[in-house]
């Protein structure tokens, strides 16, 4: 087991890959009476075009298998793995993304019980023709419960003009008709192709012994036979990767009592490095704050002139296949609100030249944020549930913060900041 010190903050990191190709990682912090636990598996929305396990023929599978696969896993033939957690103290939940599919729980006893009901719930599915029929019901009502969403609605429009003919313009949980074509063969067949041990990564952190843990969870995976591995073999392709077939607007008409807008940027570049990722992903996060948070000038200004209001926001997404931004304000102003954020993204290198004098101000506050963040286990699991950045954690994030440049930032804007992959969608009042 490998051990990796932070000594500036005080932490260790324990490392191994099991026999059966999973990777564990371990954070103890001895202060804490909680442990977080969360197991991720590198399957997500969009993976719905693959080989499956041991054949050769790929296959397309229904939109939104993936989430299902995720609600039918704690279910088993005789018993729920939720009343199993609940039984223990345990607070347990999953969630599933456009790239990755997570179980966890956290605890403050029964750990090594609670770590044998994950280990094992994940890696014992359970599905027949009754189970995934009452599903289809169950999550029928829930994709018809965000469909009504305005918020929700407006996020996913954006999508759906960044990405118009790439999966990711589709709910993570499918629609309706799709998942109605969802059978327990084709749970089965996305089960063994990417829920093998190898293609997984279990984290805790929190109170832990890192030796003793590490034996507890070598001894329930030696209990266990697993077929070889064998690597997935997917087939997802951005359907343009230049951005050319960005929609520039749309707009949807809802029951809403006040319009929203939301302004979206599509990133072009691609990574071959983790590292490289991460730093880049710092820097338009720190981009977009220098830019927009609620100190600069340019959010006064939106919010003195009545343009933007509390509700305003803005994130950056990063995933293994594809990146964007999105922007976005419930305003009476809907094409002034447009043309200003994208007024303010086109000329960025003159923006930062202009809020210079705030940069270091910025950073340090980013820095502060993450290292409170330090104090969460939950968040230092989510945070790194996967191997998005080839197996780096909180602590090398901060360390990548403290040396960003402004330089940096001008470079962050000259490699996403592009007119064409720059997208305007709103929701608005039908009672206008």
């Amino acid at each position: 087991m490998d051990n990796y010190l932070y000594q500036e903050f005080n932490r260790s990191i324990y490392r191994k890959t099991l026999e059966n190709g999973l990777k564990v990682q371990l954070m103890p912090m001895a202060e804490f009476n909680k442990t977080y636990a969360i197991m991720t598996t590198d399957f997500g929305s969009i993976d719905n075009h693959f080989v499956p396990y041991q054949q050769e023929e790929p296959v397309q599978v229904p939109d939104g298998v993936a989430h299902f696969l995720e609600h039918k896993l704690f279910e088993k033939k005789d018993h729920d793995a939720f009343d199993l957690f609940g039984k223990l103290g345990a607070d347990s939940n999953a969630f599933t993304s456009f790239t990755q599919t997570s179980y966890l729980f956290s605890t403050t006893s029964h750990l090594r019980e609670n770590l044998d009901i994950l280990l094992d719930f994940v890696q014992d599915p359970y599905f027949t023709d009754e189970t995934v029929q009452k599903e289809q019901g169950i999550i029928g009502q829930e994709i018809q419960m965000y469909n009504d969403d305005p918020s929700w609605r407006l996020y996913l429009g954006m999508l759906g003009n960044l990405y118009p003919h790439d999966p990711m313009h589709i709910d993570i949980a499918g629609t309706v008709d799709s998942i109605s074509k969802i059978t327990p063969k084709i749970l089965f067949d996305c089960y063994r192709t990417f829920y093998q041990p190898s293609n997984m990564n279990l984290l805790l952190v929190g109170k832990l012994d890192p030796a003793e843990t590490m034996g507890w969870i070598e001894d329930n995976q030696a209990k266990k036979e697993f077929a070889p591995q064998e690597k997935p073999r997917r087939f997802f392709e951005l359907n343009d990767p230049s951005g050319h077939d960005v929609i520039p607007f749309r707009s949807l008409t809802m029951d809403v009592n006040r319009p929203k807008a939301m302004v979206g940027i599509r990133g072009l570049k691609t990574f071959d490095d983790g590292h490289e990722r991460l730093k880049y992903k710092l820097a338009v996060d720190l981009l977009l704050d220098l830019l927009l948070d609620d100190t600069s000038d340019n959010y006064l200004r939106l919010y003195d002139q009545g343009i933007i209001d509390d509700s305003f926001g803005y994130n950056f997404d990063m995933t293994r296949a594809f990146h964007f931004a999105y922007i976005s304000t419930n305003t009476n102003q809907r094409e002034k609100f447009a043309d200003e954020v994208m007024a303010i993204l086109d000329n960025a290198d003159e923006e930062i030249d202009r809020a210079a004098d705030h940069f270091e101000g910025i950073k340090r506050a980013e820095i502060g944020r993450l290292i409170s963040l330090l104090d969460s286990p939950e968040a230092i699991g989510n945070r790194y549930a996967g191997d998005l950045f080839a197996g780096a954690n909180l602590m090398d994030e901060i360390r990548m913060m403290k040396e960003l440049q402004l330089a940096d930032l001008h470079q962050a804007a000259k490699d996403f900041v592009n007119p064409a992959g720059m997208s305007v969608y709103q929701i608005v009042s039908q009672h206008q």
